[in-house]
């Protein structure tokens, strides 16, 4: 295929299933070119132990001239300035006004468009609530986003879209594994969560995805398979979704997204998502935090607080909100706005896409990279080749799924292989046990004969390990075997045209708040607001006024604080069970401890009597 003739067949297929994204209420940045961003920034570079220093002014650059990044040495971190909000100039005070009016006519109309649902911190426990507050706390001492960026980025896009509004995505067709993989690169110019939405983060620039995933026939027809959306602490098959999938929705051939506000992560359902921002403990402490959990849960079998079926101790969580209603502008076919021609980023790929490999926005120097601009589609932060852009399929976790065409001879070629193997082992388990018998007649010749000694320990020795080595065998052909009645039954299925469940591949998936999650009541959330404060408080006054009764009265605060809570999130019934086990396994570790050699006597001597017991009981038979 010629190369105007793939860019044509590339186009065709990418316009046939682009997606419809869903907003909601109240977000302001939508997916643009990146042609109209690049020309309103300005580049820098910052090199280690020295101020970023400007390598080409706002207004001078371009798409063309954006891979030329002088001063690219080890170390250095190229990126992007949309908004010069940390850098007001010298008419700083005038232009800090405007940009002050500016942010409370957003605040405003953000307010007149979305409110916030309730119960983020009503929804996580104590530990979770804390950790927020203190992640809050450092966002005052750790690199961020100028609280002014998220202004001063809305009146620059807004300037761009008045010149020509559009909406476009930036589209890349390859062939992977069988698989036509359709990738949609949606570009945003600002992420205001944080600012915005009551998120994590705020960050110039975004770089979300969606692929389709295509089969096709020897006749060069395509039949769509799979999606994958990218979104918050999900990864591999948790991506994915089978095309006929109920919750994949959609519009004709094309996907819908429900697109989180301010963050631009991507969700199958509308709805509001608690997701969590995972900060590791030491290694030590998420060792005996794991261990801990262990016990509690599988020994004792006790509630460990919410996603629990997660093993999340070497973590600690704070919580947030992605709020993805879908009830904003909807981009796409049949939508509000229709997509614009696609940028397309197909071999020999485009400069700005191989040979930019700095952030994309302001570089914050923020240590958890939440607030740093993201790189391209095809670099991490950190200049290596980002996973989707060179695995697409091995992303999503589909490379070890063939695609539909193939399966079937894949089946054909497994069973082969398998039975192939059987014929084998059948052949060594028969020759092993004919020595094994061999060996045993020897054994039996050499035995009593103490000159023989020798050989007969030697002998004895080869027995049990060939002994060993034929139960191996046995035990590895029962289970080819029933491998092989499987691959058969499977095959049989596919042949009749059944495909397996669309959700088996799913171990975490995305899901909105319930119902139930949404009723949480005024005083609940109040609750959850002030509780983190109140513990602080209480242990305060604790020790400036109770320091004769400190560790009585830490216990009845702590015990007060979670029958509290535990009367607010109905789990009253499960703290109750919890503290009787609890002073149950302290009571007995006291009694460990205070008794422990009359314990050991009397144990040995119960011991001791039902031996003689039993022994005493066998006679009288």
């Amino acid at each position: 295929m010629r190369e105007g003739q793939h860019q044509d067949w590339a186009e065709a297929l990418l316009r046939r299933f682009e997606p419809v994204i869903r907003s909601t209420r109240g977000d302001k940045f939508y997916p643009m070119d990146v042609a109209p961003y690049v020309r309103a920034c300005s580049l820098w570079v910052q090199r280690a132990g020295e101020e970023a220093a400007c390598v080409v002014p706002g207004g001078k650059l371009s798409l063309d001239s954006l891979a030329q990044q002088p001063l690219d040495e080890a170390g250095a971190v190229h990126f992007l300035k949309f908004t010069d909000a940390d850098d007001l100039g010298p008419d700083a005070r005038g232009r800090r006004l405007r940009l002050f009016r500016r942010r409370a006519k957003d605040f405003k109309e953000s307010r007149e468009a979305f409110r916030a649902g309730r119960g983020r911190l009503a929804r996580v426990g104590y530990i979770s609530r804390f950790v927020d507050a203190l992640y809050s706390i450092a966002l005052l001492a750790r690199g961020r986003v100028p609280g002014e960026a998220a202004a001063a980025a809305s009146v620059a896009y807004e300037r761009i879209m008045k010149e020509r509004e559009h909406y476009r995505y930036h589209g890349r067709v390859i062939r992977q594994d069988g698989w036509v993989v359709l990738q949609y690169w949606l570009f945003y110019p600002f992420n205001d969560w944080r600012s915005g939405f009551f998120g994590a983060n705020d960050h110039e620039a975004d770089w979300e995805k969606i692929f389709v995933y295509l089969s096709e026939s020897e006749e060069g027809e395509v039949e769509p398979e799979w999606v994958a959306y990218a979104a918050h602490n999900y990864t591999g098959d948790n991506l994915r979704r089978r095309w006929d999938d109920p919750e994949v929705e959609k519009v004709g051939e094309h996907p819908v997204i429900y697109v989180g506000a301010g963050s631009h992560a991507s969700y199958y359902a509308p709805g509001e998502y608690l997701t969590e921002l995972d900060l590791p403990l030491p290694r030590p402490l998420a060792r005996v935090g794991a261990a801990v959990r262990t016990f509690w849960r599988t020994r004792l079998g006790q509630y460990v607080g919410d996603g629990e079926e997660e093993d999340s101790s070497g973590y600690f969580h704070i919580p947030f909100v992605d709020y993805a209603r879908g009830d904003g502008l909807t981009v796409g076919p049949g939508g509000d706005r229709e997509w614009d021609p696609p940028r397309l980023m197909l071999e020999p790929y485009p400069d700005w896409v191989r040979g930019y490999r700095g952030l994309w926005g302001l570089y914050a120097r923020d240590p958890f990279e939440g607030e740093d601009a993201p790189a391209g589609p095809m670099y991490n932060r950190d200049k290596t080749v980002s996973r989707a852009w060179y695995d697409p399929v091995g992303w999503a976790g589909l490379d070890k799924v063939p695609p539909p065409d193939e399966e079937l001879e894949t089946v054909h070629q497994e069973r082969a292989e398998i039975q192939a193997r059987c014929e084998a082992l059948t052949a060594e388990i028969s020759e092993k046990s004919g020595e094994l018998k061999r060996l045993g007649v020897e054994l039996s010749a050499m035995r009593d004969k103490s000159h023989l000694d020798a050989p007969y320990e030697e002998t004895t020795r080869r027995v049990a390990e060939l002994s060993t080595e034929v139960e191996r065998l046995r035990a590895k052909l029962a289970t080819d075997e029933v491998v092989s009645g499987a691959l058969e039954e499977y095959a049989d299925r596919l042949k009749a045209g059944e495909r397996g469940p669309a959700r088996a591949h799913i171990v975490r998936a995305h899901r909105p708040a319930s119902d139930a999650e949404l009723r949480v009541s005024r005083v609940a959330e109040a609750w959850a607001a002030a509780s983190v404060s109140l513990v602080l408080i209480s242990f305060v006054a604790i020790a400036l006024f109770e320091r004769d009764h400190l560790i009585s009265m830490l216990v009845v605060s702590i015990s007060l604080f979670a029958f509290v809570e535990a009367g607010f999130r109905g789990r009253l019934v499960n703290l109750v069970s919890s503290a009787n086990i609890g002073l149950a396994v302290v009571a007995a570790l006291v009694i460990v401890y205070e008794f422990f050699w009359q314990l050991v006597v009397g144990a040995v001597l119960i011991v001791g009597l039902y031996v003689l017991w039993d022994n005493l009981r066998e006679l009288r038979r």
